[in-house]
């Protein structure tokens, strides 16, 4: 997936999500959806050929490029984990 940045204002950045995959968008949407510091995530994704997925993040506090990066740490710690307990099953 190929992120590019749109728009970054005080409390929103908007990026373009080229080649996403929905097992990665949604739960990040929910991760920043979790985030106290997170007024709102709009995610838009129209007809493929026609419009680049985007997202935009919107906070209450601080910086939304933190508030993606938090939300991506805490999802690789989660993945880290489950990858963890799988390969111990197994």
């Amino acid at each position: 997936m190929q992120l590019e940045l749109v728009e970054k204002g005080k409390n929103t950045v908007t990026i373009n999500m080229h080649e996403q995959k929905m097992t990665v968008v949604n739960p990040l949407i929910s991760e920043l959806l979790k985030d106290d510091a997170v007024d709102d995530v709009i995610y838009i994704d129209t007809h493929p050929e026609l419009h680049v997925p985007s997202l935009t993040v919107v906070v209450k506090s601080g910086k939304p490029q933190t508030a993606l990066k938090r939300a991506a740490k805490s999802l690789s710690s989660q993945y880290k984990e489950a990858r963890k307990q799988v390969l111990k099953q197994i």
